[in-house]
């Protein structure tokens, strides 16, 4: 994007400029602002070219119809370059693939992680072997998903979430793989009573996750991006649609509190409670979209936590 400053009035009490701003690549006019100030600093010009470039329409969805908008025979539409690209598949593999390897390495305990001494032994404790294959089951089960199981309304998303998502999801499993693994590490300390029920509380939660992915697959007939209200099924795992618009973050919250409990660490309840706040976010938006958009909406439902949240 250019600068091109013109100046077109001037006088002996006040001098005005008409700032024309060009797009860098194309040379065409994106902008002319006049009467702009002589002290506007170019912070300012900015701020002065975005807002004329504000507008309160509605995104539009490819499906949309044009004789269904609220349009004249002449349509006004406004083009936003949201930048480079990238496929929801790619970024969700990415950012799950990441986890499960790391993790692995951290269980193996591959050289110049842990002593020299350590390299490629095994731990003593069966709840360091169990939390490896919860992990791993877990990142298993959201990459098959992704491939065969998930239906997204977008196919792309701005390339920078993918390097975000990946810090996210693969700095939290190192961390966790590292005191996890960590030749020093010692068990819960309710021992194996505390293990099971965690295990069983991971288990049924994984169980319902899956559940609700694919009550929401149901939902969506292949190549279709309508959407419907999701209602409970046969299928008693679903039963918590009554209560809740997105119980699919309901039930990963209790996998990854069973996750908690059965390590008993502290950087896995840190991945606990920011996954909560940021799912707990997402829940809120679905629940405001559903509420908008169907007006027979059931008033009973929260976004994730019955009652509560």
């Amino acid at each position: 994007m250019t600068w091109n400053i013109n100046n077109l009035k001037s006088s002996k009490a006040v001098v005005f400029f008409e700032v024309e701003i060009l797009d860098a690549k194309t040379k065409g006019k994106l902008c002319f602002l006049d009467k702009v100030e002589p002290n506007a600093t170019i912070g300012e010009i900015k701020s002065m070219f975005h807002k004329s470039r504000e507008f309160n329409g509605k995104s539009l969805k490819d499906e949309d119809v044009l004789q269904h908008l609220p349009v004249g025979t002449t349509a006004t539409l406004y083009f936003r370059d949201l930048g480079a690209q990238i496929s929801w598949v790619t970024v969700f593999l990415t950012e799950y693939a990441g986890p499960l390897l790391l993790y692995l390495m951290f269980y193996f305990r591959v050289p110049f992680i842990y002593a020299p001494k350590y390299d490629f032994t095994t731990s003593k404790h069966w709840v360091v072997h169990l939390a490896c294959m919860c992990h791993s089951f877990h990142y298993m089960k959201r990459l098959l998903e992704t491939l065969f199981v998930h239906r997204f309304s977008h196919g792309t998303m701005p390339l920078r979430n993918i390097f975000k998502n990946c810090t996210y999801y693969w700095g939290f499993a190192a961390w966790m793989a590292y005191y996890i693994n960590h030749p020093l590490y010692t068990p819960p300390i309710y021992g194996e009573q505390q293990i099971r029920l965690a295990l069983v509380m991971f288990l049924f939660c994984q169980i319902g996750n899956f559940s609700i992915h694919i009550a929401l697959r149901n939902l969506r007939p292949p190549g279709s991006k309508t959407r419907k209200i999701p209602y409970p099924t046969k299928n008693p795992f679903t039963w918590i649609f009554l209560l809740v618009s997105c119980p699919n973050y309901t039930y990963e919250l209790g996998s990854w509190l069973g996750f908690t409990l059965m390590t008993q660490c502290l950087p896995v309840a840190f991945f606990t409670v920011v996954g909560f706040f940021q799912m707990t976010v997402w829940a809120k938006g679905k629940h405001r979209s559903y509420l908008k958009e169907f007006r027979d909406y059931p008033p009973l439902r929260s976004p994730i936590l019955p009652f509560v949240l």
